[in-house]
């Protein structure tokens, strides 16, 4: 079954659907991007989760990031907070990707998360060289879509096209389908006003997340937004988390290779006892206290 609304606080409304049923995962895209970004991997979790999926504030269909002055990490956490109450959720399992991954640490570090799950998650940069790295990369998108301008849903149609939007964000760019390439592309432009201000408002993860919490950090081994060298940056900050590398995708794994990116979401949100090794993977070495391990096998050819 699947639902499809908007949920309304003060007036403002976030976009969501829910599928499937089972423990709640709700699942949250990262910085420009959009909820349709799961839907490669969705059909694999929803026979065992009831899965949904959030716009966030800025971005697909969900209305403009408005801060009226806030701090923006203020402003998003209180979002996501009033929406897990408008949809009834009581601690639901929550996962993200990039930007989505630092909302779901810091629902886990609120209490309003059972487990968390980060794939390659915004906020474990060092200092303000390696940030401004990442921060050029979407500088460089912006110019992008600018000089493309009414041409880039064209552009999105062709496969070269393609290649160049999605090269930096995904291993394998060509399994971009056309149609989530045009809804991106639209996303984007829709983006910028959001992208700009979390741009500046960006700062590194630093809070602790409860003991009782299952949290587990997969990284992306070709991940060339943020870097893989920044997981050791998460496994100092979250020494606790299982840490996985993921090999052979990248920055936004879910086209790469959605059936190994849905087992590591079934398994980052499963309830501890149930929990099993991921297939092909081995201890990695790690700081001391933290549960580490690289996904050895080779993921999408």
């Amino acid at each position: 079954m699947k639902t499809t609304r908007r949920e309304r606080r003060e007036g403002v409304m976030l976009a969501c659907e829910r599928h499937g049923s089972g423990e709640p995962l709700v699942l949250v895209h990262g910085v420009t991007h959009r909820r349709q970004a799961w839907y490669p991997v969705l059909d694999r979790l929803t026979e065992h989760r009831e899965v949904i999926l959030v716009d966030l504030p800025g971005h697909g269909q969900s209305p403009p990031l408005v801060t009226k002055g806030f701090p923006v990490e203020d402003v998003l956490r209180a979002e996501f907070k009033e929406f897990l109450t408008d949809q009834g959720l009581d601690r639901p399992h929550v996962a993200g990707n990039s930007l989505g991954g630092l909302i779901a640490l810091g629902a886990g570090a609120e209490g309003d998360a059972r487990s968390v799950t980060a794939l390659s998650p915004a906020g474990f940069w060092r200092n303000n060289a390696e940030f401004a790295y990442t921060r050029a990369i979407f500088l460089r998108f912006c110019a992008l879509s600018d000089r493309l301008g009414q041409h880039a849903e064209s552009f999105a149609r062709s496969r070269a096209g393609r290649q160049v939007m999605y090269r930096v964000l995904c291993a394998h760019p060509g399994r971009v389908p056309v149609d989530q390439a045009i809804g991106d592309a639209r996303a984007f432009r829709y983006a910028r006003p959001a992208l700009d201000i979390l741009l500046r408002a960006a700062e590194p993860f630093d809070r602790e997340i409860p003991a009782d919490v299952p949290v587990t950090i997969a990284w992306a081994a070709r991940d060339l937004v943020l870097p893989p060298w920044q997981a050791a940056r998460a496994k100092e900050v979250v020494p606790q988390a299982e840490h996985l590398m993921m090999r052979g995708v990248g920055h936004v794994p879910m086209t790469d290779d959605p059936s190994y990116v849905a087992k590591v979401l079934l398994r980052g949100s499963a309830p501890a006892a149930s929990i099993a090794p991921l297939h092909g993977a081995r201890p990695a070495k790690g700081r001391a206290g933290a549960r580490t391990h690289v996904a050895a096998r080779a993921i999408g050819g």
